[in-house]
């Protein structure tokens, strides 16, 4: 191998992993704890986003919502802004994307879900564990979005004035 192809290969590495944000709110307690079974209607939202810190180095954020209804009322709502800072270099442009997007959420993710279980039991819940999710489903789901809706972006129809009489 020449020194040359060496500095090509893909390198990925871990910098930091760190809460940027945490938010707990019971608006409805005592009353959440005390009116009946505890059947919740729970909602989770999930959103990343990136941005680049310098050359080859990129933050990226995991937002996860958590939001508990309890007969009509919501009964708390947790949200954990779970980030972490990634060096990648080598990466052909779409594939760095795919790691942004994908990837680095997938590994955020597990201490997204732990501060969250954390945050709903210490505020009096009963412990709740979210399921895993398909990063890479998502993101190739966002990205078909995205081709369909400039695939059929309205074409504008000629007004009067552009129309030869």
């Amino acid at each position: 191998m020449s020194e040359e192809h060496i500095s090509e290969e893909q390198q990925f590495a871990i910098q930091k992993i760190y809460l940027k944000d945490v938010s707990f709110e019971s608006p409805n307690s005592p009353q959440a704890f005390t009116d009946g079974d505890w059947q919740p209607q729970i909602n989770v939202q999930l959103n990343s986003s990136h941005q680049v810190i310098t050359d080859n180095i990129y933050e990226v954020l995991l937002e996860v919502t958590v939001t508990a209804k309890h007969k009509e009322k919501t009964a708390f709502l947790a949200e954990v802004k779970q980030a972490g800072i990634f060096t990648m270099s080598g990466f052909p442009k779409e594939n760095l994307a795919g790691m942004l997007g994908a990837y680095c959420p997938e590994t955020l993710f597990p201490y997204a879900r732990e501060a969250v279980s954390e945050l709903i039991s210490k505020g009096g819940f009963p412990q709740l564990l979210l399921a895993p999710v398909n990063f890479n489903a998502l993101y190739s789901q966002q990205m078909q979005q995205q081709a369909t809706a400039q695939a059929d972006a309205p074409i504008e129809a000629p007004t009067d004035k552009d129309v030869a009489h």
